[in-house]
């Protein structure tokens, strides 16, 4: 049984003691392949160093995330427009609007992220949507955007049943990770309502551990403790979620192989 890993920091300083035996232990777990998102321009060389390390096993994504949205943001546009321009990535992002902390950048990261929509359909990629306690907001942006070219994954999906099914109705595929082990994770308690081709799965490894590892640093070694949880939700064999799941990563990614 192989899995993916739709989302992980593999290049963060998180991991700079040991990322290769991080990356040997998703291995042995049965993680094959690991999609990287983006951050800012300050990690680009991170990213890199890891492609060259592991050119088979990882495939990286160009944007900037919407908690590096500063004063800055046109500068830091600028250069994820130069990296689209030169070189192939699977993947925008991860690009979207983050509410938690405050909404002092919130017209920055709205038109950071309508403009990097914009380079996605440009260059037939899916977006990877990071949105945190701003759902309105983010639908806000992609209705505007909404066409056969918008698709992507709506990474850590969090929301409710019925914010899922709008996600689903707008190309989206929802990134599933180890929030759905936590008590208090809520989206458990729906998600075998949601056809099993709308989910693909996640670590964002290091953050959001699933039990029984919450609170500590997170690893795609433990994507298997959420495909148990999804095995559980939907009552199907591990293998079968595995397979739809990895066909959905595909689908998204417009590829057959990794």
């Amino acid at each position: 049984m192989q899995l993916i890993d739709t989302h992980t920091h593999l290049y963060v300083e998180a991991f700079d003691a040991d990322q290769k035996e991080v990356v040997e232990r998703a291995i042995a777990a049965g993680v094959y392949h690991f999609f990287i998102p983006a951050i800012d321009s300050s990690y680009t060389k991170r990213m890199y160093a890891l492609e060259k390390r592991y050119p088979k096993q990882v495939s990286l994504m160009a944007g900037l995330h919407p908690c590096y949205v500063k004063d800055n943001v046109e500068e830091e546009l600028d250069k994820v427009f130069t990296q689209l321009n030169e070189r192939s990535f699977c993947a925008v992002g991860e690009i979207g609007i983050d509410l938690y902390w405050d909404n002092t950048f919130l017209k920055q990261q709205q038109k950071a992220f309508s403009k990097q929509i914009e380079w996605a359909k440009h260059y037939g990629l899916p977006i990877i949507i990071h949105c945190r306690e701003a759902f309105d907001e983010v639908f806000e942006v992609l209705d505007q955007h909404r066409s056969p070219e918008l698709f992507g994954i709506f990474h850590c999906f969090t929301g409710t049943l019925k914010q899922a099914r709008r996600a689903i109705d707008l190309n989206f595929k929802l990134g599933i990770g180890g929030v759905i082990t936590y008590k208090n994770g809520k989206i458990d308690k729906f998600l075998h309502d949601l056809p099993l081709e709308s989910i693909v799965l996640e670590t964002d490894a290091p953050y959001l551990s699933p039990n029984p590892h919450r609170g500590k640093r997170n690893e795609s070694a433990y994507l298997p403790l959420i495909l148990d949880k999804i095995a559980e939700c939907y009552q199907l064999p591990h293998k079968e979620i595995a397979a739809i799941t990895t066909g959905n990563v595909m689908q998204v990614f417009k590829t057959e192989k990794f």
